[in-house]
C-alpha cells in the first residue's frame, strides 16, 4: 500500500534506472527527485528536472538528503538543508555541464578547457566541504574560493551575476531591494573595477654580468635612488660575484634576491633609479700583475642605472641587461650614477661593447601578505627584504626597530710628508663601553650576513676622497647606551708587500649622557692622529676626547686642537624605542623638573608627531598625572596638549595608533575626576565660538571631541565605579549644559563660507561618534532626543555655505548609519528630522549621492513584509515626506546626459541605481492601506494625473536595458515584481478616474506604452533562459507578461468608444507584444485585432489604417527576429473565428489573408538571411518580397528599402549585372527634375535630378563590371542627353568617353556566356516563394550542370535530387520533404535583327544571344510506334518544351519563375530537316570564317568537315534516305511531300557546301594536314555517289512550304553568306514545321570516323566553341553519337543505354524513360563511334559503291517525285513575291553563276602535285545565302527596352571583302579547363533565330552534347506569325499550346521589370534604357530594314512612340 513520506522527502540518484516497469520514471545517475510516496521498497514521486511527469522507481537507488518542506500536501515545496553553497555549486554546474559541451561544439577550445579545470577545482573544493571536518578559518576560505571560481565561471559563459552575503546566496525576497542592490553592486564593482594597490614592490634577481677584463671578485650594490631630492630612498641589497660575474652563492637564493618593499603610489615615478654600484676586490691597479701585490683592495668598477618608469608598462623584465659604464676620474665616483642619470656619460667608458649586468625585475603590487600569497615559490625558496630608509609612511602600533643608519661621506687628509697623496681606507668598527668591539652589527646591505668591520673601497691617490656608501648598524637599544662608532684611517701601499699603515682615527658615541642620541644629520669627526703600533683597544683613552668639531661632550674641558684633516659621516636613526628629542625627555621626567611643567606643555606641539605617538601611553599618562597634580593651574594646557595628540592621530601616518589610544582609554586610563575639568573646558570653548581669534584652536577642540568624549565617558565610569554613582545629576546637567551650548553653535546662521560655518562643519563631522559614547550612560530614547534637539536646531536655509550643508548632510547619514537609529524606539524620533533634511536636499538638487546613501540606509533596516505597527507608520511618513520628490529626481537625474569621464559615468549611475532601488523599497513596502491613503491624499484630478504620469515614466525608465548592467537578471526581476504590482494598484485608479467623461488620452496612452514595453523587455523572454533558470523564474515571480497582457486586454476593453483614439496608434505596439512566442499571452492579444478592425470599420468604413499599420510594423519587427510560423496560423486562425460573423467578413479575409502571406514571405526572408554567404536563396527570397510589397501592399517606401536590400546582396555576391538591374527599379522611380529630396538611406538630402544622375552613374559602373555594356551605352546616352540639354559640356565630354570605352570593350575584352538551368523545387519543405514552382537560373561563368546541382544541392542540404525530367505528380507536391528537379535548358533569343545581319562581329552578337531571353528549350526524344531496330529514325519523336518566364533573364535575379509552359511535338522527318539545317548552317559560318580570315586556328573546320564527310560515307544520311524516301513511307505520309522534298534539297545543299568547303580547306591546309585532306576529298566522293549525285546542275531548287493550318513552327532563312565574286547564292530552305530554337551545342548527325584521328594531328580533341558552350539542352535526333553526352547533365540511365548504339526497348514509346542526358538518348546506328575510327575510315570505300546507290532508296526517290512532282516544279509554281522574306533571284540562275564561275578549278584536287593554280580557289570572299528577312517575334515596341544598339556601319557599297576584313577576330575561348583550343564563333553572316543564343560549336557528333544528329546551333527560333503562301495547307498534327501566352487573371505582372515582353502585357518599361524614337542618336544611323513585305505596316507601326505612363502614387519626394 502507497503511504504518503514523512521524512524521505529529497534524494539524488546514484544508479541509473530506466523505468522497465508499468509507471516506472526514468532516471539518470545525478538526477534529483521529490519523494511522495512508498511502498516495499519503491518510492513514488518525480525528477525535480521534470516534475510534471510521476513514476515509481526503486528506493535501494536513491539517496536520501535532509530537507525542508514547505506547504505540505498536494502543493508541497522541498528545499535541502545542506548548506547553502554546496546547493548553488550542484545548481551551476548542471547548467555549466550543459554549456561546456557547447562550447566544444562551437570549437572555442580555450574556454572549454579553462572551464573544465575549474570546474574539477570545484568539485575537489565541493568534497572538502562535503566531509565536515575542515576548520571554521578553513571551511570560509575554502567557500571564499568556490565562489570566486563561479563568479568566473558565469561571467566567462555570460551567466548571471549572484548576490552573495558572507559567500551564501540570497534570497531577494528576504532583504530589501537596497540592500540587494548594494550587494550586487558589491560584486560587480569587485569583478569589474579592481581596487588599485597603494603598496608596490620590487623584485631583483641578479643573473650574472657580462663582462671581457673580468678575473677578479665583485660586489654589486642595488640601491632605490630618487633623482629629484638626490638621495637614495632605500636600503642597499648588497652581493658578491666570482671571478666569472655570477653570483658566488648560487644555492642561497637569498643572497642573490631581493624583494625592496613598501613603495608607495607616489614612488612609481620616471625620476626613481634602481641605481647598481659594482666594486671589485683585488690590486690597486686593474692592469697591474699578479704577483706584485698580495693584499686585496676594495677598487671602484662600474656604474648601471634604470628608470622605475620602464617597467611600468610591462611589469616584469626578465634577463634586462643594464649598460654599465666605467668611471674615468675616480674623485667623481660618489656622483656617478647622477652623472648617468644627467646623461653625462662623455665622462664615462662602457665597460665593453658586448658588457653588461644581466638582472631579473619585476613591480609587484598589493600588500606583503598578499604578495606573500600569490609569489609562494619565491619566498619559500628565500629572498631577502630590503627596507625603504626610515619608517613606512604607515607606522604600525608594536613595531619594533632600532636601526643607525651611517653614510661614510668625505674626508680630508694630508699628506703626511710624501709626495704623492694617499691611499686610504677606512675602517669601522662599533665599540661598546667597555671598549670590546660589538660583533655582527655593520650590515653592508640584505643579502649579506652583518660584519664587524667594514673596509671601505679605496681611491688611488686621493687626500679628498668621497665615498658615499650607506651602512645600517642594528644595535639594541640595551647596547645602545655607552656605545660608540671608531673609524679608522689607514694608508695602502702600492708597493710588493702591500702595507696598510695607520695614520689617524676618529670617534663618535651613539648616546649623550642625558639619554638623547646621536641627532640626525651630517657630523664633522675629528681626526685623530696616530701611529701605525698604537693600541686603540683601550677605548676610554679616547673617549675622553673631542669627536667632532660642532659637538663637545660637556665635561670635556681638554682644548681641541686644530687639525686640517676631517672626517664627515651622516647619521639617520630609525628607532621605535629611543629618541633624539629633549624636550620629550623633559616631559616625560616632569616630576624630576616641577618647574618645567609649563613650558614642557608648550613644547609638545613642536614635538615630531612619531615621537609623540612612539611613547603615546606614557605620553598621555604624564599629561593625565599634570592634570590631577593641579588641574587649575595646567588644566587648560593639559587640555590643549590633549587636543593636539588626538589630532595627530588623524593623521593616516599615525592613523593605525588610534586602537592604541583606545587600548589605552579601556585598560589604562585613571582620571577618574579628569570629565569635571574636560566638560567644563569644552563648553567653554563652545560658549566661545563667536570670538574669531580662538576660531583655530576652537576647531582643533572640535575635532577632537570624539575622544574627549570618550575621556568625559570613561572617567564618569570610573568615577561611578569608586563612588558608587554619586553626583549623576550633576553630570547629567553638566552634560545638558553642554549640548545646549551646542545647540545654540548649531543654530547660529552665517552668510556665505564665515568662521563660524566652517566651525559647524566641524562639529558637525565628528558629532555623530560622540552617540556611542552618550549610550553607555544615557538611555536610548534620551540619546534620542538629544540628536533629534541638536540636529533639529541646525538652520534650514539652503542658499548658505554649500561645504557647511554637504557636511550637515554628512552628519545625518553618519547618524542614520549609526547604532543609535538602527533601535525602532530611537528610530522613530530621528526619522521625521533625517526625512526633513533629505527633502530639503533634494527638492534642491544637491548632495543627491549622499541623499541617495541615506535612503538607501534607511530602507535597509525596512525588511520586506514586516507588518509591526512602527514599520508601517514609517513608511507612512516617508510616503508622505518623500515618494514624490524621489520619483521627480530620478527623472531629474535621468533626463540629464551622462558624464564622459569613466570615474564620473559610474558614480552617475551609482547615484541613479541607488534612488531606484529605494523607490522600489518604498513600493515594495507599501500595502493596500498605503495606496489607498495615497491615492486619496490628491486633492484634484490634475494632481493625481500629474502623478499617474510621472510614475508610469519612472516606470519606463527603470526598464530600459541600461538602467542595470546586462548580468542583473535578479534586480531586474525583482523590479519588475514591484512595476507589476504597482501597475495592478493603479489601473484601478484609472478606470475610476479617466474613463467617459473624464477620459484622457495622454494618461492611457502612457499606460498602454508602460505596459508594453514591460512585456517586451529581455529579461522577461523566458524562452531564452535556461530549464532550470526558466523553473525558477516561474516558481518565484510566475509569468509575468501573461499577466500585464490579460491587464492590457482588461483596459482595452473598457476604453470602449475611446478605442479610436488608439488606432492606429497601438496596432505596432500590440503587434509587437503578440510576436512574443508565449501562447497564452498571444491567446489574450491577437482578439484585439479583431476589436480594432470593427471600431475602424464603424468609423470609416473599412480598416485602411489597420491594415497599413500591420504591414509597417510586421516588416521592422520580423526583421528583428520576432514571430515564427506558429504565430502567422494563430493570428489567421483566430482572427479569422472572430470576423466570421461580421458584416464586413469578405474584406475582413482579405486583410487577414494578406498579412498572413506577408508573414509568410518575412519568415522566409529572415531565415534566409540568417545564413552566412549570399547565396540564391536570399536573393529570391528579397526578389520575391519586393514584388510583394510593390504589387500587393503598394507600399513604395518599403519597395525602395528591398531594392536597395537586394542591391547589396548582389553586390556581395559580386552579381553586377543583377545589381544594375535592380538599382534601375528605382532610377525608374525618378524624374529629370528640380523636386528636393529628403534624405534617405545612404542618400543625402538632394535634387531628384541629381540623385538619378547618382542612380545612373552607379548603374552604369555596375553594368560595366557586370560586362554588359550594351546596357551601359544606353544609359551614358540617357545622362549625356541631360548633360547637353543643360550645356554642361565638362560631363557631356566625359559622358561621351565613357561610351566610347564600352564600345571598345565591346569589341575588344572577352565575354563567357552563360549557361541556364531549370530548377523545380517541389514540397512543402521549400520556403514559400519556393515552394512547387519551377524556375529557370542563369549560371555562373564556367559553371556546368554537376556544379550548379552541386551549388543547389549544398543551399538545400535535404533536399533529394529527382533523376529524371517528368513532371512530378500530386504526391510530390504535397510531400514534407524537398525535391529538387534540375536540367539544362536552351535559350532562345528574342531579337533576330542583329544576329541575322552579316559581317557583325561575334563579339557583338554574343550579347544578344543570352541577354533579354524569356523563352528556354528543352527537347525530350521518345519513341512512338513500333521501333525498328535497323533504322530507330522511323519512330524516333522529340517532345519539345518551351518555357516562358515571369521575366526575362538577366534581370533583378539570376533566376526567375516560369509562368507558361508550352509541349510541342516534332515528327521524326521534322527533327531531320532541322538537324540537317543545323549543320548546314554550321558549315557555311566555319567556312565563312575560314575565308576571312577570323579563324586563326582551322582545326574546327577540319573537325566538322570530317564529321560530315565520315559519317555519310559511314551510312550519315544514308539513313534518312532509308527512313523517309522509301514508297511506304511516302504513301503513309501523303502530307509530308513538300517535306521530303525539303530533306532531299538540304541533302544536295549539303553536298554543295561540303565541296566548296573542302575548297577552301584546301587552300589554308597546314603541310602536315594534308593526308587527312586528301583522304577526306576521297571520302567526299564516296558521299557524292551514295546520294546519287553526278554534277550539281541536275540539282532541282528547293522551294519553301506554306502550313496556314496553325502550325506553331514557320519559315526560317538565312542571311547571306559570301561565296564567290559573282555573289552567285544557294538558297537554304527552311520547313515551316522546323520549331523554334537552336541548340547551341547538339549532336552532329554526321559523326566522325576521323575525329580521333584528326584529334591526334591537331593535339586537340575538342571544338573550343562547343567545349566552352555545352550546355545539356536535350535534343531530338537520334543520330547522336554514343559520347556525345555533355558533362553537366546527371545521368540516370543504366550503362548498357549509354553504351548501346541502339535504343532498347524500354524506350518504345515511353516518355518516362526520357533522359536529362545524352548518353542516355538513342544512339545512332549510322555514324560510328570514336572507337571505331580506325577501322572505318580504312574500309570506306571497301564498303561503298562511290558510283551507286542503292536501288531501293532509288526507287523511293523516283516514286516520290511521281507522287509529288519533281523539286523544280514545285518550286516554279509558287506565286512571285510571295515566298516570304525573299526578294532575290531565283536559285537555278544563281547556281549556274556559282558553276559557270567555278568551272573545274572550284573542286578541290586531292593531288599534291597539281600546279599552284589548279589548286586555288578564288579567294574573293562572297556570299554564301540570300539576304533574307528574319521572322522573328516583334521585340521593339515603343516604350520598351530594345535590344541594344549595333555600333552603325556604313551602307555596303564597298566591296564585301573590305567590308567583311574589318571584322575583329573572335575572342579566346572561355573554358581554360575543357581544352586549349581558342573558341570559335559564329560568322556575322549566321543565322539566329529570334529567341536563341548561339555558339557556332563546329563539333563533330562525338563531342557535341545535343539529341540532333547534326548540329543545330545556327537554326533560327521564329514564333510571332505564321507564313503565308498560295499552296494548298497540308495538315499537320500540333501539340503546341497556343503560342500568345495567357496569364492567369490571379498572377500580376511582376512589377518595374526592366526588359517587358511587347506581346505580353502593356506593362510600361524601364525608360533609362530606352531610346524614344523621336530623336534618333546622331551616333547611331538608322539600321538596314530587311525586306519583309507582309510586315512592313506591323514593323511602322512598332516604332510608334508610346507615352509611358507615370507609376503608381509617388512617394518619391519625400525619399
Amino acid at each position: 500500500m502507497w503511504i504518503p513520506t514523512e521524512h524521505e522527502k529529497y534524494g539524488v540518484v546514484i544508479a541509473g534506472f530506466r523505468g522497465t516497469v508499468p509507471h516506472g520514471l526514468s532516471l539518470e545517475i545525478g538526477d534529483t527527485v521529490q519523494i511522495l510516496e512508498k511502498c516495499d521498497g519503491w518510492y513514488r514521486g518525480f525528477a525535480l528536472k521534470n516534475p510534471n511527469v510521476k513514476g515509481i522507481f526503486p528506493s535501494n537507488y536513491i539517496h536520501l538528503k535532509n530537507a525542508c518542506v514547505k506547504n505540505k500536501g498536494q502543493f508541497e515545496m522541498v528545499i535541502p538543508t545542506e548548506d547553502s553553497v554546496i546547493t548553488e555549486m550542484t545548481s551551476t554546474l548542471r547548467d555549466w555541464g550543459t554549456m561546456w559541451k557547447q562550447l566544444y561544439v562551437r570549437n572555442e577550445g580555450d574556454l572549454f578547457h579553462r572551464l573544465w579545470h575549474i570546474m574539477n577545482e570545484i568539485l575537489d573544493l565541493r568534497r572538502q566541504v562535503l566531509v565536515g571536518h575542515l576548520t571554521h578559518d578553513r571551511m570560509k576560505d575554502v567557500k571564499r574560493h568556490i565562489t570566486a571560481r563561479l563568479d568566473w565561471g558565469n561571467e566567462q559563459l555570460g551567466l548571471d551575476l549572484v548576490p552573495r552575503k558572507e559567500y551564501a546566496m540570497v534570497d531577494p525576497e528576504e532583504i530589501s531591494i537596497t540592500e540587494l542592490y548594494r550587494l550586487m553592486e558589491h560584486r560587480h564593482r569587485k569583478k569589474d573595477t579592481p581596487v588599485p594597490a597603494s603598496s608596490h614592490h620590487l623584485f631583483v634577481q641578479m643573473k650574472s654580468l657580462m663582462c671581457s677584463n673580468l678575473g677578479e671578485e665583485l660586489e654589486v650594490i642595488f640601491s632605490l635612488f630618487d633623482s629629484k631630492e638626490n638621495r637614495p630612498i632605500s636600503e642597499r641589497f648588497f652581493l658578491r660575484l666570482n671571478r666569472n660575474g655570477l653570483p658566488k652563492c648560487p644555492e642561497k637564493p637569498e643572497r642573490h634576491c631581493s624583494l625592496f618593499v613598501d613603495l608607495g603610489s607616489s614612488e612609481l615615478r620616471k625620476d626613481i633609479y634602481i641605481t647598481v654600484h659594482i666594486i671589485r676586490i683585488g690590486r690597486m691597479g686593474a692592469g697591474e700583475k699578479k704577483n706584485a701585490c698580495n693584499v686585496q683592495y676594495r677598487r671602484p668598477f662600474g656604474c648601471a642605472v634604470l628608470s622605475i618608469a620602464d617597467l611600468l608598462a610591462g611589469d616584469s623584465k626578465d634577463d634586462l641587461v643594464l649598460k654599465v659604464y666605467m668611471c674615468n676620474t675616480e674623485s667623481d665616483w660618489y656622483q656617478i650614477h647622477e652623472n648617468i642619470i644627467k646623461k653625462l656619460n662623455a665622462r664615462y667608458n662602457l665597460t665593453g661593447s658586448n658588457a653588461g649586468l644581466a638582472v631579473s625585475l619585476q613591480l609587484l603590487h598589493g600588500d606583503i601578505e598578499q604578495i606573500r600569497r600569490e609569489y609562494t615559490s619565491r619566498f619559500t625558496h628565500g629572498v631577502s627584504i630590503t627596507r625603504k630608509l626610515g619608517f613606512s609612511n604607515i607606522i604600525m602600533p608594536g613595531e619594533m626597530r632600532n636601526d643607525l643608519y651611517i653614510t661614510v661621506e668625505r674626508g680630508e687628509f694630508e699628506k703626511g710628508g710624501k709626495s704623492v697623496a694617499r691611499n686610504v681606507e677606512v675602517t669601522m668598527h662599533v665599540v661598546d663601553s667597555s671598549g670590546q668591539i660589538l660583533k655582527d652589527f655593520i650590515s653592508f646591505g640584505s643579502g649579506e650576513p652583518p660584519a664587524s668591520e667594514y673596509h671601505s673601497f679605496v681611491l688611488y691617490h686621493n687626500n679628498g676622497p668621497r665615498w658615499a656608501e650607506l651602512l645600517k648598524l642594528p644595535i639594541p637599544v640595551d647596547k645602545f647606551r655607552g656605545a660608540h662608532i671608531r673609524c679608522e684611517f689607514r694608508h695602502c701601499s702600492t708597493k710588493e708587500k702591500g702595507e696598510k699603515k695607520l695614520f689617524g682615527f676618529s670617534f663618535v658615541p651613539l648616546m649623550q649622557e642625558n639619554g638623547r642620541t646621536l641627532p640626525d644629520g651630517t657630523h664633522e669627526l675629528i681626526v685623530h692622529k696616530c701611529e701605525e703600533n698604537t693600541n686603540l683597544q683601550d677605548s676610554g683613552r679616547y673617549l675622553k676626547l673631542p669627536f667632532s668639531k660642532g659637538i663637545s661632550l660637556g665635561n670635556n674641558s681638554q682644548a681641541v686642537k686644530t687639525t686640517k684633516e676631517s672626517f664627515w659621516i651622516t647619521s639617520f636613526l630609525c628607532s621605535t624605542k629611543l629618541t633624539q628629542n629633549g624636550d620629550m625627555l623633559d616631559l616625560l621626567k616632569w616630576r624630576t623638573h616641577p618647574d618645567k611643567i609649563a613650558g614642557c606643555l608648550s613644547k609638545l606641539k613642536e614635538i615630531d608627531g612619531s615621537e609623540i605617538v612612539k611613547f603615546l601611553q606614557d605620553t598621555l599618562d604624564t599629561l593625565f598625572g599634570i592634570l590631577d597634580e593641579n588641574s587649575q593651574k595646567y588644566g587648560s594646557k593639559v587640555f590643549d596638549c590633549l587636543v593636539h595628540i588626538i589630532n595627530l592621530l588623524q593623521d593616516s601616518k599615525f592613523h593605525h595608533f588610534k586602537p592604541v589610544m583606545d587600548t589605552y582609554i579601556e585598560s589604562h586610563f585613571a582620571g577618574a575626576l579628569a570629565y569635571r575639568d574636560l566638560i567644563k573646558v569644552l563648553k567653554w570653548h563652545i560658549d566661545r565660538v563667536t570670538e574669531v581669534e580662538l576660531h583655530e584652536h576652537i576647531q582643533e577642540v572640535l575635532k577632537a571631541q570624539e575622544y574627549i568624549f570618550k575621556y568625559i565617558v570613561q572617567s564618569r565610569r570610573l568615577f561611578s565605579i569608586a563612588t558608587g554613582g554619586q553626583n549623576e545629576e550633576e553630570f547629567r546637567c553638566c552634560i545638558q549644559e553642554l549640548l545646549m551650548s551646542v545647540r545654540f553653535f548649531l543654530s547660529q546662521e552665517s552668510k556665505g563660507a564665515s568662521a563660524l560655518s566652517q566651525l559647524q562643519a566641524v562639529f558637525l563631522s565628528s558629532f555623530p561618534s560622540v552617540y556611542s559614547e552618550l549610550l553607555k550612560l544615557f538611555d536610548v530614547r534620551e540619546v534620542a532626543n538629544l540628536v533629534h534637539d541638536a540636529l533639529g536646531s541646525l538652520p534650514t536655509v539652503m542658499h548658505g555655505d554649500e561645504s557647511l550643508q554637504a557636511v550637515k548632510l554628512q552628519s545625518i547619514g553618519k547618524t542614520v548609519e549609526s547604532h543609535l537609529y538602527t533601535n525602532p524606539d530611537s528610530r522613530c524620533i530621528l526619522l521625521p528630522v533625517v526625512l526633513h533634511h533629505l527633502h530639503m536636499h533634494l527638492q534642491e538638487q544637491k548632495d543627491l549621492i549622499m541623499c541617495a546613501r541615506i535612503l538607501s540606509n534607511i530602507f535597509c533596516l525596512i525588511k520586506k513584509n514586516s507588518s509591526e505597527k512602527s514599520v508601517l507608520e514609517e513608511i507612512d511618513v516617508i510616503v508622505n515626506s518623500l515618494l514624490d520628490i524621489l520619483l521627480r529626481t530620478i527623472l531629474e537625474i535621468t533626463s540629464r546626459p551622462q558624464p564622459s569621464g569613466s570615474a564620473l559615468r559610474l558614480q552617475f549611475q551609482d547615484v541613479t541605481g541607488e534612488f531606484v532601488s529605494c523607490l522600489l523599497s518604498l513600493l515594495r513596502q507599501m500595502t493596500d492601506r498605503h495606496y489607498q491613503q495615497l491615492l486619496d491624499s490628491f486633492n484634484t484630478k490634475e494632481d493625481l494625473r500629474d502623478f499617474l504620469l510621472q510614475i508610469f515614466t519612472v516606470f519606463r525608465i527603470l526598464i530600459r536595458p541600461e538602467m542595470f548592467p546586462k548580468d542583473w537578471t535578479v534586480m531586474r526581476l525583482v523590479a519588475n515584481n514591484v512595476i507589476i504590482t504597482t501597475v495592478l494598484y493603479l489601473s484601478d485608479a484609472l478606470r475610476k478616474n479617466f474613463l467617459n467623461e473624464n477620459f484622457d488620452y495622454k494618461i492611457w496612452d502612457s499606460y498602454f506604452f508602460l505596459a508594453v514595453i514591460f512585456i517586451n523587455q529581455l529579461c522577461l523572454q523566458l524562452e531564452m533562459f535556461t530549464p532550470s533558470k526558466k523553473k525558477k523564474v516561474l516558481e518565484k515571480y510566475g509569468d509575468m507578461r501573461v499577466t500585464m497582457g490579460c491587464e492590457i486586454f482588461s483596459m482595452w476593453q473598457n476604453l470602449g468608444e475611446h478605442k479610436l483614439h488608439f488606432i492606429p496608434a497601438l496596432i505596432g505596439p500590440f503587434l509587437e507584444v503578440t510576436l512574443i512566442p508565449q501562447p497564452d499571452l498571444r491567446n489574450v492579444m491577437i482578439p484585439i485585432f479583431h476589436d480594432m478592425m470593427d471600431w475602424e470599420q464603424r468609423r470609416s468604413g473599412n480598416f485602411k489604417q489597420v491594415e497599413a499599420k500591420l504591414i509597417d510594423k510586421l516588416d521592422s519587427l520580423m526583421s528583428e527576429g520576432k514571430g515564427d510560423e506558429t504565430y502567422r496560423e494563430l493570428f489567421n486562425s483566430i482572427l479569422l473565428k472572430k470576423i466570421e460573423r461580421e458584416t464586413w467578413r469578405e474584406s475582413g479575409v482579405s486583410l487577414i489573408a494578406t498579412v498572413t502571406r506577408l508573414m509568410e514571405r518575412l519568415l522566409d526572408y529572415r531565415d534566409c538571411m540568417k545564413m552566412g554567404e549570399v547565396d540564391g536563396k536570399k536573393i529570391g527570397c528579397t526578389v520575391s518580397l519586393l514584388n510583394f510589397y510593390k504589387t500587393e501592399l503598394n507600399k513604395e517606401e518599403m519597395y525602395i528599402r528591398y531594392i536597395h536590400k537586394l542591391y547589396d546582396l548582389h553586390l556581395k555576391a559580386q552579381n553586377f549585372t543583377e545589381a544594375a538591374y535592380t538599382l534601375l527599379l528605382y532610377d525608374e522611380l525618378l524624374e529629370w527634375s528640380d523636386r528636393p529630396l529628403r534624405e534617405f538611406l545612404n542618400y543625402p538630402m538632394q535634387t531628384e535630378w541629381q540623385r538619378k544622375e547618382c542612380l545612373h552613374l552607379t548603374i552604369i559602373q555596375n553594368f560595366d563590371r557586370g560586362k554588359c555594356w550594351e546596357n551601359g551605352i544606353i544609359l551614358c546616352r540617357k545622362i549625356a542627353e541631360q548633360y547637353e540639354s543643360y550645356y554642361d559640356y565638362r560631363n557631356l565630354s566625359k559622358m561621351r568617353m565613357m561610351e566610347a570605352s564600352l564600345y571598345d570593350k565591346i569589341m575588344d575584352q572577352q565575354r563567357l556566356e552563360p549557361e541556364f538551368f531549370r530548377v523545380g523545387f517541389y514540397g512543402k519543405k521549400f520556403p514559400f516563394f519556393l515552394r512547387n514552382k519551377e524556375f529557370v537560373c542563369r549560371g555562373h561563368d564556367y559553371e556546368r550542370l554537376e556544379a550548379f546541382q552541386q551549388r543547389m544541392l549544398n543551399e538545400f542540404p535535404h533536399a533529394i535530387a529527382m533523376q529524371h525530367a517528368n513532371q512530378p505528380d500530386e504526391t510530390i507536391f504535397q510531400a514534407e520533404a524537398q525535391y529538387l528537379q534540375i536540367y539544362a535548358v536552351t535559350p532562345i533569343p528574342e531579337n533576330q535583327e542583329v544576329l541575322q545581319r552579316d559581317g557583325i562581329p561575334d563579339n557583338i552578337k554574343s550579347f544578344y544571344k543570352v541577354n533579354h531571353i524569356w523563352r528556354f528549350r528543352y527537347d525530350r526524344p521518345f519513341h512512338k510506334g513500333t521501333k525498328d531496330k535497323e533504322n530507330e529514325f522511323k519512330s524516333l519523336w522529340v517532345e519539345r518544351t518551351t518555357l516562358i518566364l515571369v521575366q526575362s533573364l538577366p534581370g533583378i535575379s539570376r533566376w526567375f519563375e516560369v509562368e507558361k509552359r508550352e509541349v510541342v511535338e516534332m515528327s521524326p522527318l521534322e527533327n531531320a530537316i532541322e538537324v540537317l539545317e543545323n549543320k548546314n548552317q554550321q558549315l557555311r559560318t566555319l567556312i565563312s570564317q575560314c575565308q576571312t580570315r577570323q579563324m586563326q586556328n582551322i582545326n574546327p573546320l577540319t573537325m566538322c568537315l570530317n564529321g560530315v564527310i565520315d559519317a555519310a560515307v559511314n551510312g550519315g544520311v544514308a539513313r534518312y534516305q532509308e527512313a523517309f524516301f522509301i514508297k511506304e513511307y511516302i504513301l503513309n505520309h501523303p502530307e509530308d511531300g513538300e517535306k521530303i522534298t525539303r530533306l532531299r534539297e538540304l541533302m544536295l545543299e549539303q553536298a554543295q557546301i561540303l565541296e566548296f568547303g573542302l575548297a577552301v580547306h584546301e587552300k589554308v591546309v597546314p603541310q602536315d594536314m594534308r593526308p587527312l585532306h586528301k583522304k577526306l576529298v576521297d571520302q567526299f566522293f564516296v558521299m557524292k555517289s551514295s546520294l546519287g549525285i553526278q554534277e550539281f546542275s541536275s540539282c532541282v531548287q528547293a522551294s519553301p512550304v506554306h502550313f496556314p493550318n496553325g502550325s506553331p513552327r514557320v519559315c526560317r532563312n538565312s542571311m547571306p553568306v559570301s561565296m564567290s565574286p559573282d555573289a552567285a547564292r544557294v538558297i537554304p530552305r527552311r520547313s515551316p514545321l522546323s520549331y523554334p530554337a537552336v541548340n547551341r551545342y547538339s549532336s552532329s548527325s554526321l559523326s566522325s570516323q576521323a575525329s580521333a584521328e584528326v584529334s591526334n594531328i591537331t593535339g586537340q580533341s575538342e571544338s573550343s566553341d562547343e567545349v566552352f558552350n555545352m550546355q545539356p539542352s536535350p535534343s531530338t535526333s537520334s543520330l547522336s553519337s554514343t559520347h556525345s553526352a555533355s558533362p553537366n547533365v546527371t545521368s540516370s540511365a543504366p550503362s548498357s543505354a549509354r553504351a548501346s548504339p541502339l535504343l532498347s526497348d524500354k524506350h518504345k514509346h515511353s516518355r518516362e524513360n526520357s533522359c536529362l542526358s545524352p548518353r542516355e538518348r538513342p544512339c545512332s546506328a549510322i555514324y560510328p563511334t570514336p572507337s571505331e575510327t580506325s577501322q572505318t575510315t580504312n574500309s570506306c570505300f571497301a564498303k561503298w559503291n562511290a558510283t551507286s546507290i542503292p536501288h531501293s532508296i532509288r526507287d523511293s526517290i523516283r516514286e516520290a517525285e511521281e507522287l509529288v512532282g519533281p523539286v523544280s516544279a514545285l518550286s516554279e509554281t509558287r506565286p512571285a513575291g510571295k515566298s516570304p522574306n525573299l526578294s532575290l533571284p531565283s536559285v537555278s540562275h544563281e547556281r549556274r553563276m556559282l558553276f559557270n564561275h567555278t568551272g573545274d578549278c572550284a573542286l578541290p584536287r586531292s593531288d599534291s602535285s597539281l600546279p599552284g593554280p589548279d589548286k586555288a580557289v578564288n579567294t574573293t570572299p562572297s556570299s554564301w545565302s540570300l539576304d533574307s528577312g528574319k521572322e522573328a517575334r516583334n521585340t521593339s515596341e515603343s516604350g520598351k527596352l530594345i535590344s541594344p544598339p549595333v555600333p552603325p556601319r556604313p551602307a555596303q557599297t564597298a566591296s564585301p571583302a573590305r567590308h567583311i576584313a574589318s571584322v575583329s577576330p573572335s575572342p579566346a575561348g572561355r573554358s581554360p579547363m575543357k581544352g586549349s583550343v581558342q573558341s570559335f564563333t559564329p560568322s556575322p553572316v549566321e543565322y539566329h533565330s529570334s529567341g536563341l543564343i548561339s555558339n557556332s560549336p563546329a563539333l563533330s557528333g562525338s563531342y557535341s552534347s545535343g539529341i540532333s544528329s547534326l548540329s543545330r546551333c545556327s537554326t533560327s527560333e521564329t514564333s510571332g506569325f505564321e507564313s503565308q503562301g498560295s499552296e494548298p495547307a497540308v495538315t499537320v498534327p500540333s501539340y503546341s499550346v497556343s503560342e500568345e501566352p495567357v496569364r492567369k487573371e490571379s498572377k500580376t505582372p511582376p512589377p518595374y521589370s526592366v526588359y517587358e515582353r511587347t506581346l505580353k502585357r502593356p506593362v510600361p518599361l524601364p525608360h533609362s534604357l530606352s531610346i524614344p524614337p523621336a530623336t534618333d542618336p546622331p551616333a547611331l544611323p538608322p539600321k538596314p530594314q530587311l525586306v519583309r513585305p507582309n510586315n512592313l505596316e506591323n514593323s511602322s507601326r512598332r516604332t510608334e512612340q508610346v507615352p509611358r505612363p507615370r507609376p503608381l502614387p509617388r512617394k518619391v519626394s519625400q525619399l
